[in-house]
């Protein structure tokens, strides 16, 4: 019998495994005052009609457009404004993952259909209601000139 010469190291050999343990109620790890909690709130209060108009079928396996309008806003507040980039950030980010409610994350082509199809017919009055909202509850300041911040 021939002794093998092994030529490189095995850097594995003495590797321990790690298990990633996450609770299963993602929401007891995020605090009570997060900035996705109140998009939450605030997203769940609006008036998504003229969004929903953008829709001739919702399917079954679809994300719902109020949770996509939710994973989108809240990428825009965090500087994600690329497709791919969303797609990992929900992936790898524990306040995306509580956005998509236990579902599995959609990959860059559906947020980009989403922007471009659903949300860019509605996106001036959605944003004009943010901005009213923030003002309102003191988030941000400005001059009112005719209704409009």
């Amino acid at each position: 019998m021939q002794k093998r010469n092994i030529l490189q190291k095995n850097y594995t050999s003495n590797q321990k495994i790690y298990q990633l343990k996450l609770p299963f109620d993602i929401d007891c790890i995020i605090p009570e005052n997060d900035s996705v909690r109140l998009l939450i709130q605030f997203v769940e209060e609006m008036d998504l009609t003229e969004l929903y108009s953008t829709y001739f079928k919702i399917r079954e396996n679809q994300v719902p457009p109020m949770n996509m309008l939710k994973i989108m806003l809240y990428a825009y507040m965090n500087g994600f404004y690329s497709s791919r980039d969303i797609e990992i950030a929900y992936r790898r980010d524990i306040n995306f993952m509580f956005l998509l409610e236990g579902a599995s994350a959609p990959d860059h082509s559906t947020f980009a259909r989403f922007r471009s199809l659903h949300f860019a017919p509605c996106a001036e009055k959605i944003l004009a209601e943010i901005t009213n909202f923030l003002y309102e509850i003191g988030e941000i300041s400005g001059i009112e000139d005719n209704n409009q911040i």
